[in-house]
């Protein structure tokens, strides 16, 4: 932490100012010289004055942690924070490490409030406890400040932590709760924060089943978004559409999403939605359509057209592990599917009931190549990992699978 003598000597290099240009006619440079040095107390007269020389408020000066320096530390707690997933190592370490000391006297103004903010989110991510004290400071400071969008930020992660857990029901309870809290204090939400609220709350309501209420607010966002003009999240509702209706083997509204995802992605020149629209059709055409050789051409040209991040193998794989199953290319089937890791941010039900499917065709594969006991443990373990997963089409075909297999 910063001494009084060694924040007015910060500022006054940073101002450009010799001892002598600031000391001006009121104080000699020798005393200047003492009290940036820590040797010599200001009075509360030349205290004022050294402020109304430097631009600052006296409170700068006397606070522990000055204005400037959190800016500071929030600018190198920013970079850290966002670094890129494909190349994070230790960045929240470091960030505990960086922020911590400062934590006492992080008290008021948006410099503090996103500190402890993002301080409990490293402390969660790192596995430690009391990151919730940290949380709460941060959203009562917010609240006083009326910041709705951070706000409303931390109300989102403290749903996502329920979500991470698997335990969606009490996921959306506490994004209700915060949604609630949010809009009972404020009577205008912007654009963007009702957006990732109304994505927010899409999700989880399609995690535990009630698929009516999730379309109902999908759409809501949808149209709102199109009469805000503020395209902000709507890849990510046209995503989630695209799944209802594949699911549904609705083949208007599946066709109709899917040209708004390819438009959105050829417009922005996204990679991610552009990758998510072509992995929607080969999936659609593997799992309900059941055109395997369409599928496996249509992946081998899409891919050849461009790389792909690693986060997207299991994705391919899985894909890939399809179409060589319907073509009763089995062993090839086999090592495609053997592929398919499940990340660790995978966590929706929907998304895990996708990649649990991977066993169940191994499992197939098996009996095909006649390894009875092997396709019975796949079949097996495909079935204890969908048990808790609300009803789809993926566990349908799990649980068919196990029945074709036991009976």
């Amino acid at each position: 932490m910063e001494t009084l003598g060694e924040r007015i000597r910060k500022l006054r290099k940073q101002r450009k100012l010799t001892l002598e240009a600031l000391a001006g006619d009121e104080l000699t440079k020798g005393m200047l010289s003492l009290i940036e040095n820590n040797k010599a107390n200001p009075s509360m007269e030349s205290l004022s004055y050294i402020a109304e020389r430097l631009g600052v408020e006296v409170v700068e000066l006397l606070e522990e942690v000055s204005t400037y320096e959190l800016r500071a530390l929030l600018e190198k707690a920013e970079i850290l924070y966002n670094t890129e997933f494909d190349v994070r190592t230790d960045e929240y370490t470091q960030l505990i490490t960086l922020v911590e000391p400062y934590v006492p006297k992080l008290t008021q103004g948006y410099e503090s409030a996103r500190l402890l903010e993002i301080y409990s989110r490293c402390i969660y991510y790192e596995k430690k406890s009391g990151w919730q004290v940290f949380s709460d400071r941060a959203a009562t400071m917010y609240d006083l400040m009326n910041i709705i969008p951070r706000r409303a930020s931390i109300g989102i992660f403290r749903a996502f932590v329920k979500f991470t857990e698997h335990n969606y029901a009490q996921s959306l309870s506490t994004l209700l709760h915060e949604r609630s809290e949010i809009e009972a204090r404020n009577a205008f939400i912007d654009p963007m924060t009702r957006l990732d609220l109304d994505y927010m709350e899409a999700v989880l309501l399609f995690a535990v089943g009630d698929s009516e209420s999730a379309i109902r607010v999908m759409k809501s966002g949808i149209e709102f978004s199109k009469q805000e003009r503020v395209f902000y999240r709507i890849d990510h509702l046209y995503r989630l559409a695209t799944a209802h209706a594949i699911m549904e083997e609705d083949e208007d509204q599946y066709a109709y999403y899917l040209k708004k995802l390819t438009q959105y992605g050829d417009f922005t020149e996204d990679k991610e939605a552009i990758f998510f629209t072509k992995f929607a059709e080969v999936h659609y055409l593997n799992s309900f359509k059941k055109s395997y050789k369409e599928a496996q051409e249509q992946w081998d040209q899409f891919l050849d057209k461009g790389k792909y991040s690693n986060d997207y193998s299991p994705f391919i794989n899985l894909e890939k592990g399809k179409s060589f199953f319907g073509l009763n290319e089995f062993e090839h089937a086999l090592v495609a599917l053997e592929k398919v890791k499940i990340a660790d941010y995978t966590h929706h039900p929907f998304d895990l009931s996708i990649f649990y499917e991977k066993d169940a065709y191994k499992a197939l594969c098996y009996m095909e190549l006649g390894n009875l006991i092997e396709a019975r443990r796949l079949a097996g373990l495909a079935m204890q990992n969908i048990s808790m997963m609300p009803r789809t089409p993926y566990k349908d075909f799990i649980l068919e699978t196990y029945e074709l297999l036991t009976k």
